[in-house]
């Protein structure tokens, strides 16, 4: 028997469904400004950090406390992934058609990328991952594959635009003050609402930036044939410190993820889906 449309609303807007997404929340927050440190650490001249989500996991499996934090951190990315699961198949009643099925497919995606960040920790926490530094499994290696089809430069460019784009929405999203939809009205009013939306803002467009570089990093390795111009946020980084007035403005971004990490706290404290 097919569930009526308002069960399924029902079942959506649970207590239950809040409070495993407010855990996925937290640790989506404690990753974001494991990141920040990570790149203060780069923009302070340390180059033993991997500035990245998946670097953090990697810094954090390195001490036995760190492993530890890493089941739990696999515990809340499978969180996020259950969270955006529910809101993919009966999310999203409040918009129309078009929009409501935008916003399933996205939290579709979520639900992969979520999911694959969460085994990663898993692997790591067991010591049953591979090293991320592996040709095969690096950015770079990833590139030269599709470089070496035919008109592997132009999709190679075509994932980066893709990413900028990514990156551009997201900042828009941050600008743009959508967030607030996804917080009930006492987390976006008064004095401690307006902070909060300021650190979205900040946020959301320091990821935006942050997401811009991997993909203009791609355009750079197909416009030159290389695929090692490619690579991820770590690339990214390295090449924006070495950059006339490079090191601040990685502390810029560290204050912007940071300014995210925080707002995945207040997120959590005041969703309203």
């Amino acid at each position: 028997m097919t569930p009526s449309p308002e069960n399924e609303r029902r079942a959506a807007q649970s207590d239950g469904v809040d409070q495993v997404a407010r855990v996925g929340l937290v640790v989506y927050g404690v990753l974001h400004l494991l990141v920040a440190w990570l790149v203060l650490r780069l923009a302070s001249g340390d180059r033993s950090g991997s500035a990245s989500g998946t670097g953090a996991l990697h810094t954090l499996a390195q001490s036995a406390v760190g492993r530890v934090t890493l089941y739990a951190i696999a515990a809340g990315f499978a969180a996020l992934a259950l969270w955006h699961g529910i809101e993919a198949v009966l999310g999203y009643h409040r918009f129309g058609f078009v929009e409501k099925l935008s916003n399933r497919l996205v939290s579709a995606v979520k639900v992969v990328v979520f999911a694959a960040i969460g085994l990663n920790a898993l692997l790591l926490a067991t010591g049953s991952s591979s090293s991320s530094s592996s040709t095969g499994g690096s950015p770079d290696g990833y590139t030269a594959r599709l470089m070496s089809l035919p008109a592997g430069p132009l999709l190679v460019g075509l994932v980066g635009a893709v990413i900028i784009v990514v990156g551009l929405v997201l900042a828009y999203f941050g600008l743009a003050r959508n967030f607030r939809e996804t917080m009930s009205h006492q987390g976006r009013t008064g004095r401690l609402g307006k902070a909060y939306v300021l650190l979205g803002v900040v946020g959301y467009v320091s990821r935006g930036i942050a997401i811009g570089l991997v993909g203009a990093l791609f355009v750079y390795a197909a416009l030159t044939h290389d695929p090692q111009k490619s690579g991820g946020l770590d690339q990214a980084l390295q090449d924006v410190v070495a950059q006339p007035l490079g090191a601040p403005a990685l502390v810029l971004m560290a204050l912007g993820l940071t300014s995210f990490g925080l707002f995945c706290f207040a997120w959590a404290r005041h969703i309203d889906r």
